[in-house]
């Protein structure tokens, strides 16, 4: 319980440090149109992807305890399915769907963090749903099944982008089981896209695991290693990698079950029954790796943030060096036009006062300058502006591949930003925010992977104690407010 609370308490900071510093300036420069901690405010989230029959819901069933997803060798279930947890019902009682809620109100309910998947249109809602367990396996962490992924299936038979979803869902799960099947060890064309394409580009690898399931299909131990190894050959030549990515399997004890009743069980299972229980153990340290998420998170955005506002800084500085330039070109063509005005009225015998010949001259200077100001600086500021938005890979300085990979990142938005606003921000609070959220950005990671590497050896008593400190703490705060 108080590991819990403590993780609990944590994972409140990180997102609160989020919300109060890297949101606002983030949402003020536009570098994001959602508040950053819309993805990572609510609880760990597992997300389930695999093939049709790859066994993803007996798998969910089994974990859960209960029969609550739809089974079967044909695709049974095309939605998108949050299983969340439910106490209001003793789980002595019966494990089962305590309260469902269809996508439309999923998606507009800002208790839950999938208001951006909005975006993904009206077939995608209908095809969202949310249900409430009293599944103690989902005290901590929800699961997310998704539809068998197909070779047959287009996004526009589906009405939705799938691979879209599937990357927005990666990005707010802190694990992603990919589940293969021994009958399909091989990869159809919706999987080949996703684990090549999708999964790279909205997560980490740290967070995929392989999963090859329904091993008790397989009658001897040289069909499972010839599985095994077909699939292993399969994932190096989607990923690319030279390393084989580690592959954990499992079966459903229930099937089992069924088939010790006709004595056809595969006698390798007992040996691996610790594959089954690693997994499951893997699954539920989700909690704890999201912990580490959150502050690599905290990290990447922080990083990012401040270059992007770095950009937009460097931008500012040439864009305002290069209008004053100009704007002094101007002066000097105006006081040249103003003195020829003047001269030309003292050459053509003009009677009037010296005094008079100045002033005409001066006014003379004053209307080409206004006329600069209004026509020429504004053309040259407009072909400034477009020729430099095109080419921004020179704007900030990428000497190492840290930098490159967050200039990568946010080049776009920079590039979308400026086209769309002027950028005439204060350099002054340009400056002073970056400098903020570097400072925030330090501080906070510092903190926090303290407190993650301290809370490895933390016993039950610090633990403890620490939760009577904090109690302190609060109070403290409450009676005496900053």
């Amino acid at each position: 319980m108080h590991r819990e609370n403590y993780m609990n308490a944590l994972r409140e900071d990180i997102v609160d440090t989020i919300t109060r510093h890297l949101t606002p300036v983030a949402q003020r420069y536009g570098y994001s149109d959602m508040p950053l901690e819309t993805n990572v405010k609510w609880r760990p989230m597992v997300l389930v992807i695999g093939n049709y029959s790859s066994g993803k819901s007996s798998l969910i069933n089994e974990f859960l305890g209960a029969k609550i997803q739809d089974t079967g060798q044909a695709p049974t279930d095309d939605s998108f399915t949050v299983l969340t947890y439910d106490d209001s019902v003793p789980e002595t009682e019966g494990i089962r769907v305590v309260e469902h809620r269809d996508g439309k109100v999923l998606l507009n309910d800002p208790e839950y963090p999938f208001s951006t998947l909005r975006k993904h249109g009206q077939r995608f809602a209908a095809h969202f749903q949310l249900k409430k367990i009293n599944s103690p396996f989902l005290k901590n962490l929800a699961i997310i099944d998704t539809p068998g992924m197909l070779d047959s299936i287009t996004e526009r038979d589906r009405g939705y982008d799938y691979q879209e979803v599937i990357g927005d869902l990666a990005q707010k799960a802190g694990l992603v089981l990919v589940l293969f099947d021994a009958h399909k060890a091989g990869t159809v064309r919706e999987a080949y896209k996703s684990i090549r394409d999708t999964l790279t580009a909205h997560t980490s690898e740290d967070r995929i695991i392989f999963v090859l399931n329904r091993i008790d299909e397989c009658t001897t131990f040289n069909d499972l290693l010839r599985v095994y190894g077909t699939l292993c050959w399969n994932l190096s030549q989607i990923t690319g990698r030279k390393d084989i990515p580690m592959i954990r399997m499992t079966y459903s004890s229930n099937a089992v079950a069924i088939k010790r009743d006709s004595a056809s069980v595969p006698s390798f299972l007992p040996l691996l029954e610790n594959q089954r229980e690693d997994l499951k153990q893997t699954i539920l340290q989700t909690p704890r790796r999201r912990l580490d998420h959150l502050a690599t998170y905290l990290e990447i955005h922080g990083e990012r943030l401040a270059h992007y506002i770095e950009a937009l800084q460097a931008f500012g500085l040439e864009f305002q060096s290069f209008r004053i330039k100009k704007m002094f070109i101007g002066f000097l063509i105006s006081l040249l036009g103003g003195s020829l005005i003047s001269l030309i009225m003292m050459t053509l015998g003009s009677m009037a006062a010296p005094t008079i010949l100045w002033s005409v001259g001066g006014v003379g200077a004053g209307l080409i300058m206004v006329l600069w100001l209004a026509s020429v600086q504004k053309r040259l500021e407009y072909k400034f502006r477009t020729t430099r938005i095109e080419n921004l890979d020179t704007l900030t300085p990428v000497a190492d591949q840290t930098r490159k990979d967050s200039w990568s990142a946010i080049r776009d938005l920079v590039y979308q930003h400026l086209k769309k606003n002027k950028g005439d921000y204060s350099l002054y609070d340009l400056k002073l925010d970056r400098f903020n959220i570097r400072k925030v950005n330090d501080d906070a990671t510092h903190e926090i992977r303290e407190a993650l590497s301290g809370f490895q050896s933390m016993s039950e008593d610090d633990l403890k104690k620490w939760g009577k400190d904090r109690l302190t703490r609060e109070a403290h705060k409450k009676d005496f407010p900053q």
